[in-house]
């Protein structure tokens, strides 16, 4: 999927940016002097290195393609520009204007991961990506395209470098598209990391779908060809598509049903294209007239949007024997579909570009809520993207009202995604008129009702089960604040890893010399008679010989030997169902 987006010689910056600028027509001459100043600057700084600013040009030209407006193609042209010491911030605000400067900015502070990266790195990382998509999206649509052009050129890379940045998208990048609405960048950039982290099944799905092609054809020729009859016999006016599934929902096709690529009949699509919600209804009863359709598989995505504001009519049926997907949406659907958020900045023939609506879409609302919280550490942040981006499920309120909540969440992130207030006291849950477990996961369309009591409070015990970011870092705060015997265990984990560091790092201590007395080192315990014991200390407390001790047994690190009055120790949950009495096994005298 490697491609040469210019026919031009790449060494000649004039005749790429005269080729740029055929390609897209909906620049204003004012715009067009702005897009060309910002690229001769570029292409002063990048000198003899064409393979530079050839990137930065065609990252200019996805986000064109999309008639994205001309602060952020101007903004891709320079999106590069800071890493140059010369270049600062404010000298683009004075040439290319506030806003081109901003998305510059803010672009620049969102790095990709390398081999190199650590989790805290990770996470800083997501920080800045995920609160710059809340300042201004621009800057991730921006990000996204400057992903996709190096996903499109992956082979330049070793190996090695490629099955990083492959699975880098796959966790990342290509989900966010898909909360963002941008279902081609989606499937592109899914279709690109698979080529690349798994490039056999690639080849075997690639050789599967290109078999056949006459016979497929015709087959969907014929399927088209009845659903526009029956559509003209009642006057619809409509645009039919026929594609081949990309590779990866294949793949993933082939995960869910551990089968081979070759034992999947459902891979064929049809996308029908219409002018009002009213006709969408009507041509699928036209399809489920025609032919039978496959019961659960019908998705009323119109009625029901999902949370990055996709709105389709799905449906799978029999047609010939075959299973036939096929997807009935309006032209502005269609268009939100291909664009997500990005379709806000579109141009429209005389007009200027329509506002922004990000809080039409279920992330930014997360984001805004989540971006003065105060996280911790790692392990808030990779709750946090896994929320974020994996997959979703709505499920409703007795009063019908929608809650997007990431799958695998149940009735207490349920309760928390309402309010905090109905979370903390929350003591069972029904779906559908039914009681269930609270750490029973939720399912698509249920509908949920919280059952609450004033005396209720957070507990150990929905913190642990409890699975998205809010839920629990709510819970956490109460227990920190409210309950002595809450231990964090991933705070103790992080501390004792660090004590752990230092020790080995600490350098010895140099003995005392002369004929002061000196404690005697003891390092054995005794429990009764017997002083014959496997056993740590602790790293909190450090217990010392005469200091009282108490034995926890721990569950990773089998016996860890505490100062009583240790306070990491005080503060462990029922620490007496595992604590026992020991003693130093001091030498007699």
């Amino acid at each position: 999927m490697e491609r040469a987006v210019f026919k031009s010689d790449i060494s000649k910056p004039d005749e790429l940016l005269e080729e740029f600028f055929s390609s897209v027509s909906y620049f204003s001459d004012s715009e067009k002097e702005r897009i060309k100043d910002a690229w001769y600057f570029y292409v002063n700084l990048c000198g003899k290195d064409p393979e530079n600013y050839i990137h930065v040009l065609r990252v200019a030209l996805i986000l064109a393609k999309n008639q994205l407006d001309s602060d952020t193609v101007t903004a891709a042209i320079l999106h590069n520009a800071l890493s140059y010491p010369e270049v600062t911030v404010e000298e683009l605000e004075r040439r290319f204007g506030s806003v081109t400067s901003k998305l510059v900015s803010g672009a620049s502070k969102i790095s990709f991961f390398s081999k190199a990266s650590n989790t805290s790195f990770q996470a800083d990382s997501i920080r800045k990506m995920m609160f710059a998509l809340s300042d201004d999206v621009r800057i991730i649509l921006l990000k996204l395209a400057d992903r996709l052009d190096k996903m499109r050129n992956l082979k330049k890379l070793e190996n090695e470098n490629q099955r990083v940045v492959a699975k880098e998208v796959i966790e990342i990048w290509a989900p966010l598209a898909d909360r963002l609405g941008m279902q081609s960048e989606k499937n592109e950039l899914e279709d690109l990391s698979l080529k690349y982290t798994n490039p056999d099944v690639f080849q075997q799905i690639k050789a599967i779908v290109s078999q056949k092609q006459d016979e497929r054809a015709a087959y969907l020729k014929s399927a088209v060809e009845k659903i526009t009859e029956q559509a003209s016999k009642l006057n619809i006016e409509v645009s039919i598509s026929s594609r081949a599934k990309h590779f990866y929902s294949i793949y993933q096709k082939m995960r869910k049903r551990n089968v081979e690529a070759g034992e999947l009949y459902d891979l064929l699509a049809l996308r029908i294209i219409c002018n009002t919600t009213t006709e969408c209804y009507t041509l699928i009863g036209i399809v489920h007239e025609m032919w039978a359709p496959i019961d659960g598989r019908f998705k009323d995505y119109i009625a029901m949007p999902k949370a990055n504001g996709y709105q389709s009519l799905h449906t799978t049926v029999l047609c010939q024997g075959r299973p036939l997907e096929i997807q009935v949406r309006t032209k502005e659907m269609h268009n939100m579909a291909e664009h997500g958020v990005a379709s806000h900045w579109l141009y429209k023939k005389g007009t200027n570009k329509d506002n922004v609506t990000e809080s039409q879409l279920g992330i930014f609302n997360q984001l805004q809520e989540l971006k003065n919280s105060n996280f911790s550490d790692d392990g808030f942040f990779n709750e946090l993207k896994n929320d974020l981006l994996k997959d979703e499920i709505y499920v409703f309120t007795p009063k019908g009202d929608v809650i997007h909540l990431p799958q695998g969440a149940n009735a207490i992130d349920f309760a928390y995604a309402i309010h905090t207030g109905v979370g903390e006291k929350i003591v069972g849950a029904k779906v559908n008129g039914k009681i269930i477990s609270l750490d029973e996961p939720l399912k698509n369309t249920q509908i949920v009702e919280v059952m609450t009591n004033p005396q209720a409070h957070p507990t150990v015990a929905q913190y642990k089960i409890a699975k998205t970011s809010k839920a629990r870092q709510r819970i956490h705060s109460w227990l920190t604040q409210n309950n002595v015997d809450f231990l964090d265990e991933r705070k103790v984990e992080k501390t004792e890893s660090e004590l752990e560091q230092k020790k080995v790092h600490r350098r010895p201590k140099a003995e005392k010399k002369g004929n002061a007395e000196s404690t005697p080192k003891v390092e054995r315990i005794r429990i009764g008679n017997t002083s014959n014991f496997i056993f740590t200390f602790a790293k909190c407390c450090t217990p010392k010989y005469p200091e009282p001790i108490v034995a926890y047994l721990s569950r990773l690190k089998g016996m860890v030997i505490h100062s009583k009055d240790c306070y990491v120790y005080q503060r462990i949950r029922n620490k007496d169902e595992r604590s026992f009495d020991v003693d130093w096994d001091a030498p007699k005298n």
